[in-house]
Order: structure tokens, then C-alpha cells, then sequence
């Protein structure tokens, strides 16, 4: 069977699972074969000799099993990074995050930022990537998730920037140490206990999702510990249902200014916060 007759044949079995069947039969057969698109279409007349492998696959695939799972790779910012099951998926939607962050980092020397539930790792990579000056430290309760942020970083050459450690949000992080960091930033998690997930984000890792009663909680400890660190910046993720929660908590809090935004589909989606910190650097 070729390549093109493959595509043919397994397409129609993830017509109910994604809205492209034919180009994920396609970046399995890729990923296979270790080759690009450029070599799949100038040899799609050449027999495909993984079959069984790919069967495999398409079986997983056909039980809503992410893709990214399946390939060990995902997309962010530009830029191809390494996942691995019980580690959260990144979402396009936090490539708004980094680029808020981005555009604030950029205009201050040597910056320091510590993030919260890394990941993959792919916030601070990626900040890293586009400000050699900066430095961060990264942490998360998952190991899992610290050995392949520390692959990614590797990688992408900037883990000379980033240290990654296992810390509950910024239990580990002393407010002596923190208080030099310009920003703290975080894509936690914020979904309410009681909400029924999409199939095929069941197979990601609950603690990277589930956050609480509400789905608040853990930012709201957070704007705590950051407040009472000293942090000047936070710059967050919540849940597009969140903001007015956030509103109400922050007046607690002697805050310069308070940004939201808004996500791809226009859900509110994240949070800019400065604080009012005398004794910052």
C-alpha cells in the first residue's frame, strides 16, 4: 500500500474526532518516518511499510488519544517542543500571555521572572529565546513535567536561563529571592472540579486542570504570594468566566493597575497586574 492509499483508507476512521482526518493520518505517517511534509507528498506513490504501527495509532487516535500525545510533539510560538504523557498540552491561546510579557520584559535590563506550573516549559523557553538577558526560575509539581521542560530547554539551547525546580506555586521561593524577580507568571490551573472535560483532554493530567470548587483558587493564592513577595509584575491565565472574581478579589491588594485580555475567540483569558512596590528592584 503507498502512502497516498494509506491517507485514503485510515482518513475516514477519524472523520468524528478531528475536522482534518486526512492530515492527521498524514502527521502520523510523518512522524513514522521521521520526514517532513515536503518528502510525503514527493513520495506519496512509494509503499508505506509501517502499517501495523501506524493501525496503532489511528486505534488510540480513534479514542479521542491527542495527537500530540501520539507524535511527542507540539507547536508553540513558532517553535516545535517536546511532549510527553501526564504533561499538560500548551494551548495557542497562552502564546498571548508570553507576547504580553514580551512586550513588558523587553524594556527592562537583565530581566528576572519566576513562572509557575512550567510544564513543558514552554513560557519561559520561549521568553528566554527572545531575551538572551533573561533569567528565570521555573517550577512545577510534576516531575514528570520538570524532566521535559529541562529537555525542551535543552533543545533550544537556553538552559543556561532557566533553572527549574519542584515547588508548590511560590511555597519554595523565599521572599529575599523573590523580591529581585521582576514578574511572576503563571498559566495555572482554573477549572472548577464539576466540569465535564472534552474527550480528548481527559487524558491530560487533572492537577495541570482542575483547580477548585470555583476554579479561582489557586490564583487567588497566588496573587497572595505574590503580593506578599514583593513581586511588581503577575501576569496570569484564568478562565474565561473568572474575571469579575478577580475584580473583586484584587481590591484587596495595593495595585498600580490591572489589565484583562482577551483569548483568540474573544473569551476573556488573562490578567495583567502591576503592584504598587516601593522597595522593588
Amino acid at each position: 500500500m503507498t502512502i497516498k492509499q494509506c491517507v485514503k483508507q485510515y482518513a475516514p476512521l477519524l472523520k468524528e474526532v478531528t475536522h482534518i482526518p486526512a492530515k492527521e493520518v498524514e502527521i502520523l505517517i510523518m512522524h513514522l518516518l521521521d520526514v517532513n511534509v515536503i518528502y510525503l507528498h514527493l513520495n506519496e506513490d512509494k509503499t508505506f511499510t509501517k502499517i501495523k504501527e501506524l493501525e496503532k495509532l489511528i486505534n488510540k487516535r480513534v479514542k479521542h488519544y491527542p495527537l500530540e500525545y501520539l507524535t511527542k510533539q507540539v507547536s508553540f510560538y513558532g517553535e516545535t517542543f517536546i511532549i510527553e504523557d501526564n504533561i499538560l498540552i500548551p494551548r495557542p491561546e497562552t502564546e498571548i500571555l508570553v507576547q504580553k510579557a514580551y512586550e513588558l520584559l523587553k524594556n527592562i535590563k537583565n530581566p528576572k521572572i519566576i513562572e509557575v506550573g512550567t510544564g513543558s516549559g514552554i513560557i519561559s523557553i520561549i521568553l528566554a529565546k527572545l531575551i538572551p538577558s533573561l533569567q528565570s526560575i521555573a517550577g512545577d509539581i510534576n516531575d514528570d513535567a520538570l524532566n521535559l521542560a529541562l529537555k525542551n530547554a535543552k533543545k533550544h539551547k537556553v538552559e543556561h536561563q532557566v533553572e527549574f525546580i519542584k515547588s508548590n506555586l511560590l511555597e519554595y521561593i523565599s521572599k529575599d529571592i523573590a523580591q529581585s524577580f521582576d514578574m511572576c507568571i503563571s498559566n495555572p490551573p482554573y477549572i472548577a472540579d464539576d466540569y465535564t472535560l472534552p474527550a480528548n483532554v481527559k487524558f491530560e493530567p487533572k492537577n495541570a486542570l482542575f483547580a477548585g470548587t470555583k476554579g479561582d483558587e489557586l490564583i487567588k493564592t497566588l496573587l497572595n504570594q505574590v503580593s506578599n513577595k514583593n513581586i511588581k509584575y503577575f501576569y496570569c491565565e484564568f478562565g474565561y468566566d473568572q474575571k469579575s472574581y478577580i475584580i473583586n478579589f484584587a481590591k484587596k491588594f495595593d495595585i498600580k493597575s490591572l489589565e484583562f485580555y482577551k483569548d483568540y475567540s474573544n473569551f476573556d483569558r488573562g490578567f495583567l497586574i502591576e503592584f504598587n512596590i516601593t522597595n522593588n528592584q
